[in-house]
């Protein structure tokens, strides 16, 4: 009987070994090879519509590539276009309101001073007066060193401020490096999807190759899931607001509405981003209804998403909501903001692994059969 269970041991040190060497093999290979890494993402997402202009146009698989490729570029080139253009509009009537608005805050500012800040200076000044000479010496040394360490942290911040400039525009080039070949890998790859699927396949056994096919066609579903999940949290945040400053009448609405919907994909700022700082300039310049009703659209965009969110997860993914909700609160809380899209796709990756039967063959393989061990 001991024999069986150093044989499972030995097994599942194995599994285990292969494991972390596929995952580190994976980091380190990843290292030079992201832009095809990225290549073979966009061929991925793609490839339906390559599907349909080679089965439904009759197109030769490389035009339909070519063509597709075209189409997704003109895509985002014409939203960045209506992006800047409407950015533009918005500066220009930035433009003619914002001298007005910082004599408002400038007014509101020299009134602070006057009515409270020199008040409660001379208060101040008064009560040092008042105190023993070593206690003075003591305030006096704090605010040193208080001024000192101030000091050191902002003349870091420049210095490391600077010195990154080069490292920021050297990034350039090797970005448009990074995507000239992401668009080449992306070409070929997708040309040559099922030959390249055919290939991978054909060396795995048939039980692994059936899992894979699970594996690979659950992911695919929950990742076009995923992508679908956000782009309606985004309308449907970017529609709310729409409404909320039409009915506040604000000026620009559409505009504003589009770019609160498009900084709402940052999980972290989200329309805080933009909410925040406009409720606390108009409390400041005196306009408190407008910074009452933008308050209550901020709360109700709050609430729907955070009601929202795990229900169109859960739905266009696949997962149970609570399972949602808690990988979404571990990633947050284990590795920031980004853990808010890891989290669900770490949870797919488990769940698909465990609809292929994946873990179960793994322990069946960590068990072995008990019986030939023993005779």
């Amino acid at each position: 009987m001991n024999l069986v269970y150093l044989h499972r041991t030995l097994r599942f040190i194995f599994v285990i070994g292969i494991v972390v060497a596929g995952a580190l093999a994976l980091f380190f290979v990843s290292k030079v090879t992201y832009p095809f890494i990225i290549g073979f993402l966009i061929a991925f997402m793609m490839n339906p519509l390559v599907n349909f202009f080679q089965t439904r146009a009759k197109m030769p698989r490389s035009l339909a590539v070519l063509i597709s490729l075209v189409l997704i570029m003109l895509v985002f080139a014409g939203l960045i276009t209506l992006l800047v253009v409407e950015i533009a509009s918005g500066a220009e009537y930035l433009a003619k309101v914002v001298p007005e608005h910082l004599v408002t805050l400038i007014d509101y500012i020299e009134h602070l001073f006057a009515a409270q800040l020199i008040p409660l200076y001379n208060q101040l000044t008064g009560m040092f007066q008042s105190l023993e000479s070593g206690q003075q010496d003591t305030i006096m040394d704090n605010i040193q060193n208080v001024g000192a360490t101030i000091g050191t942290t902002t003349g870091n911040f420049i210095k490391d401020f600077f010195e990154k400039i080069p490292n920021i525009l050297s990034w350039f080039p090797n970005a448009a490096t990074v995507l000239i070949f992401s668009l080449l890998g992306t070409f070929f790859i997708s040309k040559d999807w099922y030959r390249l699927s055919a290939m991978g396949t054909r060396f795995l056994p048939n039980r692994a190759r059936t899992s894979s096919k699970t594996v690979f066609d659950d992911l695919k579903k929950a990742l076009f899931g995923f992508v679908r999940a956000q782009a309606t949290l985004v309308s449907i945040t970017t529609v709310i607001i729409l409404i909320g400053l039409l009915i506040l009448r604000i000026d620009y609405a559409i505009t504003i509405a589009l770019v609160t919907g498009i900084v709402d994909i940052i999980p972290y700022l989200g329309t805080g981003a933009v909410f925040v700082p406009w409720i606390i300039y108009e409390a400041i310049a005196g306009e408190m209804s407008t910074a009452i009703g933008l308050g209550v659209l901020y709360v109700v965009v709050l609430v729907q998403r955070q009601i929202m969110e795990p229900k169109i997860l859960s739905s266009s993914i696949g997962l149970d909501p609570l399972a949602t909700l808690i990988a979404l609160f571990v990633g947050f809380k284990t590795i920031g903001f980004l853990g808010l899209i890891v989290g669900p796709v770490i949870l797919v990756i488990f769940n698909t692994l465990q609809r292929a039967n994946v873990f179960r063959d793994i322990w069946t393989f960590i068990k072995g059969k008990d019986e030939v061990i023993i005779k």
